[in-house]
């Protein structure tokens, strides 16, 4: 017997704001979600990931009090009580969460994996469902690269790091991306030896080189970073883990030891568990979930978003995504997914945040480049902290003053970079509304007022 529904929802994190809104128009839904509801962001992401990263903020701001005339010593780091606060919201919002969840009638939740048989039929557990409307919003997982021995060892990734219960002396991760800045930053501000392998050039190569360089500068104070190095072999030497690189310039082989791996590679999709392509949804070649502009897959009256489909892997853009493809589903008169003002941050030391374009990439794209710098040791607010070593590049296309993209590296960088996306949100979305706006003195935001003052022609 096939169970029917009006709406399919599978995922249960930002897939929880369509079921709302489902539920809210008195509609039968399934939801299909094996872990704790909350998805990656609460349980294995954003969230937890930020408790721990405050307290390794203050850590080294407490450090750096000296250069300023403020002694301070730190008597004790309880990592014990560090993670348990993690863990007790963590836990707390998601059995929250649960808990309402199994209280609504008109709501089903399958705590299993879900895959598709048919058209619009999944097999769930024991069960066939059958939905008008279904959404995937399934989320992601740790994207694991062929290394030799790595099949044969214990090692950690950002679902399973969370869960460890002491600090090691010595730590390696694979990886240089936001999850190797973020962890390196707070091992390392706990007292591990961070040893960080990367096989490009540069940590975060995909962002703008001079807001990298900036950052490269202070977080290599702290991390050993070994880039251009590819992780050809992990295995067991005594009581440590020994991780076997290739030089990428030379091509000579080097090892490093550390009591414990984190890989942190990438993620990649959750949608191969589906078997998608059972109900005619098509597949990127990287196996995300394609889509079109409307967020509908290649079959009628399914939708996808979040991570499943790859765009841009953060909440905030998860939840957007699935306003949109709900209002899609309901309305004759769609509205575009808008990717022109995406801001991500990267909450390490220093922070880096950034919105929209880089300038090769607006470049690229055959606009008539204007970029503005400025440093935070420039401004009044930047001396009285010390002078930390930051940076703010925006971005401005010259025939119309439209700001294209901004990139912020240095002390709350994710704050101060809130004024940019805000007007390029605006329908007018000129650096002028920058430039004109009043602001305090002396205060931190003058960094990017200064930036927007000091616009020059992009150099090639």
């Amino acid at each position: 017997m096939v169970e029917k529904f009006d709406v399919i929802v599978i995922g249960g994190g930002s897939g929880l704001n369509i079921v709302e809104r489902a539920l809210n128009d008195n509609l039968k839904v399934a939801l299909i979600e094996m872990g704790p509801l909350g998805g990656t962001c609460l349980n294995r992401g954003c969230i937890p990931t930020k408790m721990l990263i405050y307290p390794a903020d203050l850590i080294r701001l407490i450090e750096k009090g000296k250069e300023l005339g403020v002694y301070a010593r730190i008597e004790k780091i309880d990592y014990q009580k560090i993670f348990n606060r993690m863990r007790k919201v963590v836990s707390e919002s998601a059995e929250k969460s649960a808990k309402a969840a199994e209280k609504v009638k008109a709501l089903k939740w399958f705590k299993e994996v879900g895959e598709f048989v048919d058209d619009y039929k999944l097999k769930v557990g024991g069960e066939i469902i059958t939905g008008d409307r279904i959404f995937i919003v399934s989320g992601s997982r740790p994207d694991i690269p062929p290394i030799e021995g790595l099949d044969k060892i214990n090692y950690y990734t950002s679902d399973t790091i969370l869960h460890i219960n002491r600090i090691p002396s010595t730590l390696i991760i694979i990886g240089g991306g936001y999850v190797a800045a973020e962890y390196g930053h707070f091992f390392s501000s706990m007292g591990c030896k961070v040893t960080i392998i990367h096989n490009k050039p540069k940590i975060l190569h995909y962002l703008d080189p001079d807001i990298v360089d900036v950052f490269t500068q202070e977080f290599s104070k702290y991390v050993n970073l070994l880039t251009s190095r590819t992780a050809v072999k992990v295995s067991i030497e005594g009581a440590l883990k020994k991780v076997t690189c290739i030089n990428n310039n030379t091509n000579k082989e080097e090892s490093f030891t550390a009591e414990e791996i984190l890989i942190a590679t990438g993620r990649r999709s959750n949608a191969d568990l589906l078997k998608p392509e059972r109900t005619g949804v098509k597949l990127t070649s990287e196996g995300y979930i394609q889509v079109n502009e409307y967020l509908e897959t290649s079959k009628e009256n399914i939708w996808a978003a979040g991570d499943a489909i790859g765009k841009y892997m953060f909440k905030h853009v998860a939840n957007y995504e699935v306003e949109v493809a709900w209002h899609n589903s309901k309305n004759h008169e769609k509205i575009k997914m808008d990717y022109t003002a995406i801001p991500a941050a990267v909450f390490s030391n220093p922070q880096i945040a950034q919105v929209g374009l880089t300038a090769s990439e607006a470049a690229a794209q055959g606009f008539n480049v204007l970029i503005g710098y400025y440093r935070f040791k420039d401004v009044a607010m930047g001396e009285a902290m010390g002078s930390p070593n930051g940076l703010v590049k925006i971005v401005v296309n010259k025939d119309d003053g439209r700001i294209l993209g901004a990139q912020i590296v240095g002390p709350e960088a994710s704050i101060l970079i809130q004024e940019i996306i805000n007007v390029m949100n605006c329908r007018h979305s000129s650096v002028y509304n920058i430039l004109r706006a009043l602001h305090i003195h002396p205060a931190l935001p003058e960094v990017v007022q200064r930036a927007c003052a000091n616009l020059h022609e992009m150099r090639v």
